[in-house]
């Protein structure tokens, strides 16, 4: 059993009680502390009473499916959720991000492979520290404070989802420079996933519509064709002549 991460609470939310017999057990082999739901009404109420570190969420369940309770989740918690698939459902994944999982994993899948899945996520949630103090004005529209968790763009605060959080963080960190799609998503998802790298591609867009006055030209995150991404360099840009 490894503890790395013991006595965090897990909320496992299925319709199917075998299914929730099988991760509930695995879970708790590896250490973590583990709560149920069959239903989403159940899951709201137990994220309200409970305060989970992380929900392991169906998407087909009877009443209110997967995506309707994640959206009544996002409106009250940023809590990570990580959705369960059924297999080659590729549109069931996109929609899940796009309404602020953190994360999906496809049904079935091995107790090693969902217990590493569930480890990534509550690492880089967890670790969401900044080495970049004070406010970073990149130009008259874009100011970022990290040590405050603030986006500011044409003088209101931006919405940003934790990943996109994560993802425009590390951007800025390398201001200036090319990191490739396997640094990306080992250092903003985790090493388990150097074999996804359409979450980069889908990341980088959705940041890429809130950032770009025109996605089609953008100026913040610039394409590195064929090797990977980079943030304009700001900080030489105004020490140009």
């Amino acid at each position: 059993m490894n503890n790395d991460f013991g006595q965090r609470k897990i909320l496992v939310v299925d319709d199917e009680e075998r299914m929730v017999r099988f991760i509930r057990l695995n879970l708790e082999h590896d250490g973590f502390l583990v709560s149920e739901a069959f239903d989403g009404k159940e899951a709201l109420r137990k994220l309200r009473g409970e305060s989970p570190d992380l929900i392991l969420l169906d998407v087909m369940m009877p009443g209110l499916d997967g995506f309707e309770v994640l959206q009544m989740i996002r409106d009250v918690s940023k809590i990570p959720v990580l959705m369960l698939t059924a297999k080659g459902e590729e549109e069931d994944r996109i929609r899940g991000l796009e309404l602020g999982a953190d994360d999906y994993i496809t049904k079935p899948f091995s107790p090693r492979e969902m217990v590493s899945r569930v480890k990534a996520v509550l690492r880089r949630t967890e670790g969401d520290s900044s080495s970049m103090q004070g406010i970073i004005e990149v130009d008259d529209r874009l100011k970022m404070d990290f040590d405050r968790r603030e986006i500011w763009l044409d003088g209101k605060i931006l919405k940003l989802r934790p990943t996109e959080y994560r993802l425009l963080h590390h951007l800025v960190q390398n201001a200036g420079w090319v990191v490739t799609h396997d640094q990306i998503l080992t250092q903003v998802w985790g090493y388990e996933y150097r074999d996804e790298p359409h979450y980069v591609r889908l990341y980088i867009n959705y940041l890429r519509k809130k950032l770009e006055k025109d996605t089609s030209d953008p100026k913040y995150i610039l394409t590195e064709r064929g090797v990977g991404y980079r943030f304009v360099d700001f900080k030489r840009d105004k020490t140009s002549p």
